[in-house]
């Protein structure tokens, strides 16, 4: 006879089931993304973005108990919505595209004021986000300097765009990829982070939103 005991000896036996399948899942999509990201391909890549969407947390708590490197997760979802997204990201004019910079790109000098949409720059030469807006608004990129999550909540609430390119450290631009899962995003990391006057290097950045002129970026 069926009794509730046995079905919560079931019930038991199948929670630990799945517990070790996802875990087993957990560990073939973090060797296989460690492997992507050295060799630069593509394999199951709806798989791994799903699996980092939905266990983003757990994840990362056993590449940490694996003695991975604690970026491995948000390098692999980084590296592979960029690959995945990129067909479709350069078949979209500048002109619908917006570009997101971190604050912490700004100099520690830096007056800049504060507005609703983000930092104002007023071209002061003394960081890098002055000549990405330079270089980019000219050619229809719409670029904002934000301070945090509910800028960028502002900025898809008021702003038309059909893509979106992002800076930021390996965590941040994971997560902001995530929020931006609609809008084929690109992700460019931080060359220094450390969130007070950070760099990025220019050359790479304007390789992914396509300016040519290279030689200017001195």
């Amino acid at each position: 006879m069926f009794t509730l005991s046995h079905f919560f000896q079931y019930l038991g036996q199948g929670v630990i089931i799945i517990l070790v399948v996802l875990f087993l899942l957990f560990i073939i999509v973090l060797l296989l993304g460690r492997y992507l990201v050295k060799k630069d391909i593509l394999i199951f890549p709806s798989l791994i973005i799903f699996i980092i969407d939905v266990f983003y947390s757990p994840l990362k708590s056993v590449a940490k108990k694996l003695g991975f490197d604690d970026t491995l997760v948000d390098q692999i979802g980084v590296t592979v919505r960029n690959r995945v997204n990129k067909r479709k990201f350069d078949s979209i004019p500048p002109e619908e595209k917006i570009i997101v910079l971190p604050h912490c790109l700004r100099s520690a000098e830096c007056n800049a004021p504060l507005k609703e949409n983000g930092v104002n720059c007023t071209y002061c030469n003394k960081c890098a986000i002055g000549i990405i807006k330079e270089k980019a608004e000219p050619m229809g990129y719409k670029v904002f300097i934000v301070p945090g999550s509910s800028f960028i909540k502002k900025v898809i609430a008021k702003t038309k765009f059909k893509s979106v390119i992002g800076v930021a450290c390996y965590e941040d631009l994971n997560l902001t990829m995530m929020a931006f899962s609609d809008f084929c995003p690109q992700g460019v990391l931080l060359s220094r982070s450390g969130c007070f006057e950070t760099k990025l290097d220019l050359k790479t950045f304007f390789e992914v939103i396509g300016y040519k002129k290279e030689d200017n970026l001195e």
